[in-house]
């Protein structure tokens, strides 16, 4: 079977599509993409993108920190995705990595003055972590503060930080790594958002303290004030709260809503499961899955049906 691409403005089967290796991006970390996911319906053999649209416009503002220019529109942009995953025939979840990056191929560290390339890609994709929960640490490497790398924007080098918590934590025998602010806040885990449930109230930390704009984050906080009448407090959160939570979980497109259960060797609340992130889960995998009327439209569908 042949995969397709979309690269250097056409689409390619995945074998033909190659950057030299003295590509800018991959020397200096001048890059940036998305992670979009698609859900297999097996029911009406539909294949759902989740939010594509809000991922594009995030794409956007990240390439206007790196003065990167694309060279399509949203629209455009979410046309051919739809298309590519198309093409591909996949009958089961996906995912899609977009990525703009600095083509030319030249030694100097900078971003004015060079060109510019674009590719999206798309691979099969199941749970990133454990649905029914996950043990993580405090990591020792501090969360990259805005005035350095701006976490807001998903930039290829900013993930070197990522990579080096979650192998720390990994090969320490936990799952997930959750990082500290400079200033000994939480901010959020490897590659994921984070909330708490405190005596009853969501808690997440603020965009000030150097987190990602998570869409995942986003679909949260709407869906626990329109569905549980719960609002969410948006503050700064110390490390000692995590302990004493009730209720703890990451979240992002790749972890979707993955329960908290041990933090630093010590259980959060009973240490299962919590009854708030166990309605989020189920809601949010209906919403995704299409078979929720009210959030269709965050799903893209792939597939034209086919009348009689």
């Amino acid at each position: 079977m042949t995969i397709y691409v979309y690269f250097e403005g056409r689409f390619v089967p995945l074998s033909e599509a190659k950057v030299g290796i003295m590509t800018h991006a991959l020397h200096y970390g001048t890059g940036c993409f998305e992670g979009i996911r698609a859900y297999w319906n097996a029911d009406e053999e539909q294949l759902y993108l989740f939010r594509m649209r809000e991922h594009y416009e995030r794409m956007v503002r990240s390439t206007k920190v790196l003065k990167i220019k694309l060279p399509l529109s949203v629209e455009e942009l979410c046309d051919i995705t739809v298309e590519l995953v198309r093409r591909n025939g996949y009958r089961e979840d996906v995912y899609i990595r977009p990525l703009a990056y600095k083509s030319t191929q030249e030694v100097g560290v900078r971003l004015h003055g060079l060109d510019d390339g674009f590719a999206i890609y798309t691979t099969p994709f199941g749970p990133y972590l454990e649905p029914e929960g996950i043990r993580c640490r405090t990591s020792s490497w501090r969360r990259v503060s805005d005035a350095a790398i701006p976490a807001r924007a998903k930039i290829t080098g900013l993930y070197v930080n990522s990579a080096l918590a979650k192998s720390e934590a990994v090969e320490e025998g936990y799952d997930e790594a959750i990082m500290l602010t400079e200033n000994g806040h939480v901010s959020e885990g490897s590659a994921e958002n984070l909330f708490i449930v405190s005596n009853g109230r969501l808690i997440t930390p603020p965009l000030s303290d150097d987190i990602l704009e998570g869409i995942t984050r986003d679909t949260i906080i709407e869906l626990s004030r329109e569905e549980y009448g719960i609002v969410t407090i948006e503050r700064s959160i110390d490390r000692s709260e995590l302990y004493t939570a009730n209720e703890c979980f990451l979240c992002g497109t790749g972890a979707e809503i993955s329960p908290v259960r041990e933090i630093d060797r010590r259980p959060i609340g009973s240490g299962r499961v919590g009854s708030l992130t166990r309605k989020l889960q189920s809601l949010y995998s209906d919403i995704v899955h299409g078979r929720h009327p009210k959030y269709r439209h965050w799903c893209s569908p792939v597939y034209q049906k086919v009348t009689a």
